[in-house]
């Protein structure tokens, strides 16, 4: 899981500055790495490192940088991405010229490609799919590097979302199944990229469209353009999960608003799964806040923000190592005993992955004083794992793998458990059931792609 965010300034401002604060707003889509690239001299020029953005990059280096466009990048991969020549943006200055590449997503033929291109000779330093990139365009050194960059495009398979500055231009392109999110904004002279709208809110864009499925956006002196992935299917399958966990709430992906859908997703989990004996309802924060405001609103019952999260502390979800995540939901979540005291309280959350935050919230709720826990899920049961980009590990890590519903509703302690049904979490988000990837809950991956099939075993 990652966020990408490119600038472009047409008048020839500086725009790394605001690359920075775009990534700011994609903070939560990456915490373990931050880079940014752009051309200077003929050359590619970058900043990058470990950790989050503040962490990473030094703001005040970027003040005296004048280049007009620049692509970034935040990044979440477990341990690999403490190798810095792992970090995106990745660059190279190769006879065509100089190029910087970002993406977002899953590459699901990364593997082959890497060996095809390792027996014609090319030497990788990273484990990042973009270096696969690289190399595509520098065996094709006879093309332009636009042309370069689409042929390597049309050899990708899986999901990606993609910005790269190429020629004088900045490039990005949306996977043709359209998994991974990408908008373009603008503001007066300047155009921009992002994985989701919210990164435009903070640098004053308005938002103009989502790339489509497919599209290759050039913008570039002359203005926009758009180019076509060569595909044999012109189907859409939008990530569901970016709905349900991943996106902001205040992010509009693909005509559908990410709070909207959230608060859809409790509603009907209030009238598919009741709790009649509850007094309050409580959202898991932050993603479980805004469905458990539907729960609320749909059951007639009160809401209380009764679980504090300590802002300072990154998404338990995907930290590294299981160690860490059980540390880290221990400093970050902490409630309210006077909210709970004496009370049977609904607690409304996204997802149980692996189940190791829904079993320490409930345990200290319960010290805290509450009578009964219901737990709620606004997503039904993560059963396999993510191939086009989410990190949910292997299908034996799984909570609802490992368990039945009530083997799970006894490990994490609740009273009652459920979660919402596929049907009614696809008309939460609104998007027809055909355009939309629920195979982290279904199993349905794309028909023909034997490697997500094979390493979902």
């Amino acid at each position: 899981m990652a966020g990408v965010f490119g600038a472009y300034s047409k008048s020839g401002k500086p725009v790394i500055e605001e690359v920075y604060l775009g990534l700011y707003a994609l903070q939560h889509r990456g915490q373990e790495s931050a880079g940014i690239a752009w051309i200077e001299s003929g050359r590619v020029a970058a900043t990058k490192g470990i950790g989050l953005l503040h962490n990473a990059i030094d703001q005040q280096t970027l003040v005296e940088k004048n280049a007009h466009f620049a692509i970034g990048h935040v990044r979440t991969k477990p341990v690999d991405s403490s190798r810095l020549q792992s970090v995106m943006p990745l660059g190279a200055n190769y006879a065509r010229g100089a190029v910087a590449i970002a993406h977002d997503g899953l590459v699901t033929n990364a593997k082959e490609l890497v060996a095809q291109l390792e027996q014609r000779g090319a030497i990788f330093q990273s484990s990042a799919s973009s270096e696969v990139i690289l190399h595509l365009m520098a065996q094709k050194s006879h093309m332009q590097q636009l042309d370069a960059f689409v042929d390597a495009m049309r050899r990708l398979e899986g999901s990606f979302s993609v910005t790269a500055v190429i020629d004088g231009a900045l490039v990005a392109a949306r996977d043709p199944w359209g998994f991974m999110p990408l908008v373009i904004g603008e503001r007066e002279d300047t155009l921009y990229v992002a994985s989701e709208s919210c990164a435009l809110d903070i640098v004053g864009a308005k938002l103009v469209r989502d790339v489509a499925p497919g599209e290759i956006l050039v913008v570039d002196e002359k203005g926009m353009r758009s180019l076509r992935i060569p595909h044999e299917t012109e189907r859409c399958m939008r990530c569901s999960f970016e709905y349900v966990y991943t996106a902001r709430p205040d992010s509009v992906i693909d005509g559908r608003s990410v709070y909207e859908a959230r608060k859809e997703m409790g509603r009907r989990l209030a009238a598919q799964s009741p709790c009649a004996e509850a007094d309050i309802v409580c959202g898991m924060p932050d993603s479980g806040t805004i469905a458990g405001l539907g729960y609320a609103e749909e059951s007639g019952q009160t809401f209380e923000m009764g679980i504090v999260r300590n802002r300072y502390i990154g998404r338990t979800f995907i930290q590294p190592t299981q160690k860490v995540r059980e540390l880290g939901v221990k400093i970050k979540l902490n409630p309210i005993s006077e909210v709970f005291s004496g009370k049977k309280a609904v607690i409304v959350d996204d997802s149980i992955v692996r189940g190791t935050t829904a079993e320490r919230i409930i345990s200290v709720i319960r010290e805290s004083g509450a009578d009964e826990v219901h737990m709620r899920i606004a997503s039904p049961p993560v059963r396999f794992p993510c191939r086009y980009g989410i990190d949910t590990a292997r299908s034996e890590t799984l909570a609802a793998v490992r368990m039945t519903l009530e083997e799970l509703r006894a490990k994490i302690d609740a009273d009652s458990l459920d979660y919402v049904s596929e049907e009614d979490l696809v008309a939460a988000i609104g998007i027809p059931a055909d355009q939309l990837c629920t195979a982290c809950f279904s199993g349905r991956y794309i028909e023909g792609d034997e490697r997500a099939k094979g390493a979902s075993k």
